[in-house]
């Protein structure tokens, strides 16, 4: 089987669960599911529950128990789309190639819609059928590891020293810190989570988190090299908006060359760290692969 086509297979599998994951809520706050659902559905490339299925995969493991946790990955990323693009952070008005939420429903809308999708994944996770499935000590795992990497020190975090940070004065161990926390962090979790899913030794869920924290910096460098060479069609938002907000990021600090020799390196280290796992690794190599090479 090819690549593209066990992909989405994985898609599918997960795109049909999606949409049941998010509660149907009462008639008198509608319009914050329809906000909620607008962001959750607008596509994209579902990297965080791929990378969480692929690892039950290569350790030999159901998929579809975990699927409630995979929408929870989501749910938390979409989330933080949804804040990012706020006029108060990064005020932008296009994602996935749709108007940004608060575009559509308005800036006090487009906040609680992300509050709720935060809230609603550690609801989904933490509910009775993943007590039975999984055990209450791997939930708690699971909780504790996801709330940590999703707040004051993982995404919020890198959040809040990107909202601060220069792009005329920074510095490459403060961008380091920006992106292996906002990004690099729920990366990390996706991969980590499939390991304690899977019931995998701590030593290896470590050694998935290095590899994630690997993936995760040549995911943002890559990030950063689209915003100045890709097109708006590709990447679903206006190109050069990093360049625009005076962003600090990869090629600001070392040019467009460098970057790319940048997440090269990041992506052969990613591979090291992911051979040490000793997992079956040909699909999560094949997702490295793409991590590098997307035009999107």
């Amino acid at each position: 089987m090819t690549y593209q086509k066990h992909y989405q297979e994985l898609l599918t599998l997960f795109e049909a669960y999606l949409p049941e994951a998010f509660p149907k809520l009462a008639p008198e706050v509608a319009t914050l599911e329809e906000a909620a659902r607008y962001s959750l559905m607008a596509g994209g490339k579902r990297l965080r529950p791929i990378l969480l299925l692929s690892v039950l995969e290569a350790a030999g493991e159901p998929l579809k128990p975990a699927l409630p946790f995979a929408a929870a990955l989501e749910f938390i990323h979409t989330y933080s789309l949804i804040h990012d693009d706020l006029p108060c952070m990064d005020n932008d008005d296009l994602r996935r190639g749709k108007p940004t939420n608060h575009k559509v429903y308005g800036e006090d809308v487009a906040l609680l819609a992300g509050d709720s999708l935060l809230t609603e994944a550690f609801r989904l996770i933490s509910a009775p059928e993943r007590l039975h499935d999984y055990g209450a000590v791997t939930v708690l795992a699971v909780v504790q590891n996801l709330s940590t990497q999703a707040g004051n020190f993982g995404m919020v975090a890198g959040q809040m020293a990107d909202i601060q940070a220069d792009q005329h004065q920074g510095e490459p161990k403060l961008l380091e810190f920006i992106h292996h926390h906002k990004t690099g962090a729920l990366i990390t979790s996706s991969l980590e989570l499939g390991g304690l899913l899977a019931g995998l030794d701590q030593t290896v869920v470590s050694k998935l988190g290095l590899f994630g924290n690997a993936l995760g910096r040549c995911f943002q460098i890559q990030d950063d090299i689209l915003d100045l060479t890709g097109t708006e069609a590709a990447i679903g938002k206006p190109v050069g908006s990093d360049q625009r907000n005076q962003k600090l990021t990869y090629p600001s600090l070392f040019g467009l060359e460098r970057s790319q020799a940048l997440a090269e390196a990041a992506y052969q280290e990613a591979l090291t760290q992911l051979a040490l796992t000793g997992l079956k690794d040909n699909r999560l190599r094949q997702l490295t692969d793409f991590v590098l090479k997307r035009n999107r």
